[in-house]
């Protein structure tokens, strides 16, 4: 078999194809290889050494995986910014990851004015035009690969639901980037995918998220064509499958449920027979939306449970179909415990929260010991999820410990509630949340987002809570029913539940 590697794969097959932008681009692993040597020694040339960070404010898109590889190349360490993130929140990434360098894109010109202010105007780089700002040609060095090169990493940033957000950073490890770490073969190994076998990933989430971004960096690394979309559009990524006879990708329920709610003969129109292996995570995916995907796509549906820190479980299609609702067991070079909050370990299938450990890894919150104290008992750490382990093993999430509702001291799980209720034809979306009360300390509010034509009304609240009142128990029947256009959520499905919650609680601590 040839060998894996973006490196070694530009040097023996510098033909193939890497990467389709989602202006449609083709572009080879030679030219992906080549654009990562010339942007990483410029950033060389600039006087960043390993261990140093560059910040990337980039679409998805071509330039931003070939900085990524650059970073790889170099011991940086790359820092994709969330371009939903203003200016300032952007600013105080740039400050706290000490950033050396900046690049943007001119979609997003002023936050990146904003936040790459602090740097010289030799460090700042960018897709387009940003006045202040180098094109991103002026980054690029030629004369091959760089000469010091040694293997870098991503530094994620915590979305900060709960406070500033924290860069997840582990330490560089020294290994030689034209080597493909085990652990990324074996990840991709764990769910059946192996390298080459004209395996085609499809990519319709944004790629500032950690899994995102790792799924289609681990496809090109193990010889696989990454298909990029800009943006997720239902039908386009079944457009885009039946084209490039997709394999893989990495999913969240929201594009579930908006693949299916298209018309049969639309999604009819699409071969999706080349699929082998559709993985989802990141939030929970009801169990209705989660049967209609296997009824439609078969048993390549596969479920997976992680965090940025590290570790994490999966199932696939038969089990779940056992256990349904389990987000699986844990990965043979992880561990799973379920902890109270004085750090004791708990019985099968009582909720508690969720401790994880990952085999020969280990990570810090970047400038905040605090933080990285505080997840931490012993050698495991804690994401701030409740779950629970059933008497096999296998982990059942109940919610984040932020968004757990405590109503007349009963814990209170949002998550199952959205669960139920986006099930209502009526409602497109749906966040569910606690908000203050003086008799039960917090009462259980809906925000709902009506489905194209339904209008707000006091009839369809009527009908949705009887809708609930048959599914749910009755101290798990919200209070309060309110309507928007649209929720706010990010192009990941990431619901930002505090936006809609903290009005509520101004001035007031919330109690959990």
């Amino acid at each position: 078999m040839a060998e894996i590697g973006l490196w070694n794969i530009a040097r023996e097959q510098p033909d193939r194809i890497a990467v389709v932008d989602p202006s449609g681009a083709e572009v080879s692993y030679g030219e992906l290889a080549g654009a990562a040597d010339g942007f990483g020694r410029g950033l060389q040339d600039l006087g960043l050494k390993a261990g140093d960070c560059v910040v990337a404010m980039l679409p998805n898109g071509a330039e931003l995986v070939e900085v990524f590889f650059a970073a790889m190349e170099c011991g940086l360490y790359i820092v994709p910014i969330n371009w939903h993130l203003t200016g300032p929140e952007v600013a105080y990434i740039v400050e706290d990851s000490a950033a050396k360098a900046f690049i943007g894109h001119e979609k997003f010109a002023e936050a990146a004015t904003v936040a790459a202010a602090g740097l010289p105007e030799s460090a700042r780089f960018a897709v387009g035009n940003i006045p202040g700002f180098r094109p991103l040609s002026a980054l690029v060095v030629p004369g091959g690969a760089p000469e010091d090169r040694t293997q870098g990493a991503p530094m994620v940033y915590t979305s900060g639901t709960t406070g500033r957000p924290k860069g997840v950073k582990r330490p560089l490890t020294g290994a030689d980037p034209y080597d493909v770490p085990l652990a990324s073969s074996g990840f991709f190994g764990g769910f059946g995918i192996k390298p080459f076998d004209d395996n085609v990933h499809i990519c319709g989430s944004p790629l500032y998220h950690t899994a995102v971004l790792n799924f289609v960096t681990i496809s090109i690394q193990l010889g696989h064509t990454a298909v990029i979309m800009g943006k997720f559009d239902a039908e386009e990524m079944l457009r885009l499958i039946d084209k490039y006879k997709v394999t893989h990708s990495h999913m969240v329920p929201t594009q579930f449920t908006r693949l299916l709610a298209l018309p049969k003969e639309v999604r009819d129109k699409y071969d999706m027979s080349s699929l082998r292996t559709m993985i989802h995570g990141a939030a929970p995916c009801p169990n209705e939306v989660k049967h209609a995907m296997l009824d439609w796509w078969g048993p390549v549906v596969v479920e997976y449970y992680a965090a940025t820190e590290g570790g994490g479980a999966t199932i696939f299609a038969d089990e779940w179909l056992k256990k349904p609702g389990s987000v699986g067991k844990a990965w043979s070079y992880s561990v799973i415990k379920i902890l109270d909050e004085q750090g004791n370990e708990l019985p099968p299938n009582e909720p508690g929260l969720v401790y994880m450990q990952m085999g020969g890894s280990s990570f810090s919150y970047h400038n905040s010991e605090e933080k990285t104290r505080e997840s931490r008992v012993g050698d495991l750490f804690t994401v701030g999820d409740i779950g629970y382990l059933d008497e096999d093993g296998y982990l059942f999430l109940c919610d984040r410990k932020s968004d757990m509702i405590i109503s007349g001291g009963v814990n209170i799980y949002p998550a199952e509630i959205e669960g139920e209720l986006v099930m209502h034809p009526a409602i497109a979306d749906i966040a569910v949340f606690g908000v203050p009360d003086e008799e039960w300390g917090e009462a259980i509010k809906a925000v709902v987002q009506p489905a194209p034509g339904v209008t707000p009304s006091e009839e369809l609240t009527q009908e949705i809570m009887a809708f609930a009142a048959d599914r749910l128990a009755k101290y798990k029947l919200p209070k309060v029913v309110e309507y928007m256009d649209e929720l706010p959520r990010d192009d990941n499905g990431k619901l930002y539940k505090r936006k809609l919650r903290d009005e509520s609680w101004a001035g007031r601590a919330k109690a959990i």
